[in-house]
């Protein structure tokens, strides 16, 4: 599940970033060295979110790398409901425990 489901929760986080620096690129009342570094400040801090979210998905971290998925709203209800009821329990279990 996590090989399918990780290309399109990545494609879905880089859409999101895309659309809110495209807000702040349309934001006319602000200068384009303001909107430059509000850009610059998402990209860093996606940058470093993208890393804790999807680096290094193996097997061993598989439910660890779900719940963050999840917490991040990454997961489609859809792609969540195909998991198995126990890797739900335990997505569920390691987000109560944050």
């Amino acid at each position: 599940m996590l090989r399918r489901t990780h290309p399109l929760a990545l494609e879905r986080y880089c859409e999101r970033t895309l659309a809110e620096i495209e807000l702040v690129t349309n934001n006319s009342a602000q200068s384009a060295h303001q909107r430059y570094l509000e850009i610059f400040k998402i990209i860093e801090q996606r940058d470093r979110e993208i890393a804790s979210i999807f680096n290094d998905p193996k097997r061993s971290n598989a439910l660890t790398m779900l719940a963050r998925l999840r917490a991040a709203g990454m997961l489609t209800e859809d792609e969540y409901s195909r998991l198995s009821s126990e890797t739900r329990s335990d997505v569920e279990l390691l987000l109560g425990a944050r």
